[in-house]
Parts: C-alpha cells; sequence; structure tokens
C-alpha cells in the first residue's frame, strides 16, 4: 500500500511536460492511450494536475477535401494510414473523414503538412 501512495504522490507531483511524456512512454510502450494517462491526473485531484490534464494531448487529423490532385493524395493516405488503394480512395472520396486519430500533436502536424502539400484540405481537432 506504501508503494501505491508513493506512486499516486509521485504522479500528483508530475508537471505538464513529464505527463506528456509520460503519456509518450505509455503509448509507445505498454499500448495504453495517453488520455489514460491524463485521467490518472485528474483523477489525483491536484489542482495544477487537473489543468495539465486540460492540455489536449491527442489529435485527429480530418481529411476535409481531397483537393484539385485526388490521386496524389490517395497515394499519401496509402502511405501514412497503411490502408490499400482502394479504402485509400475510398476515405479519400468519402471526405471529411479522418484520416489518423489519437495522435500527438507533432504527427499530427506532420500528417496534415504532407497532405497539404498534396492538395488536400485539412483539419486537425
Amino acid at each position: 500500500m506504501a508503494d501505491v501512495k508513493a506512486l499516486a504522490e509521485t504522479l500528483v507531483g508530475l508537471t505538464v511536460k513529464e505527463v506528456q511524456e509520460l503519456a509518450d512512454v505509455l503509448k509507445a510502450e505498454y499500448g495504453i492511450e495517453p488520455a489514460a494517462a491524463a485521467a490518472v491526473v485528474v483523477a489525483s485531484g491536484d489542482g495544477g494536475g487537473a489543468a495539465a490534464a486540460a492540455e489536449q494531448t491527442s489529435f485527429d487529423v480530418i481529411l476535409k477535401n481531397g483537393g484539385a490532385s485526388k490521386l496524389n493524395v490517395v497515394k499519401i493516405v496509402k502511405e501514412l494510414t497503411g490502408l490499400g488503394l482502394k479504402e485509400a480512395k475510398d476515405l479519400v472520396d468519402g471526405a471529411p473523414k479522418p484520416v489518423k486519430e489519437g495522435v500527438s500533436k507533432a504527427e499530427a502536424e506532420e500528417l496534415a503538412n504532407k497532405l497539404k502539400e498534396a492538395g488536400a484540405e485539412v483539419e486537425i481537432k
């Protein structure tokens, strides 16, 4: 029980940056989504921790429109998602649709930039 209490005290004392790093490690190494890590901080009842958890750590990349060069966008979507050609084409044709969900801000911006370069209209939520 003392170990659990010590862990709880450690979690409560994390900074925003440390919470983000913890979320990244949990997702990469254990398959636990970052929202679950943020929930731990919120559950702690710490005012500062709750403010840190309120920051968005998970983003969705939404394809709003395939643009004029849909073929290029389909190729990029296929590359980024690992979908087959038909599935990627269906995703682009069915826009607005999410391309990737629950990714980090940096990854979301990188994906959005690649899609924009191909001529797509993209939104990050």
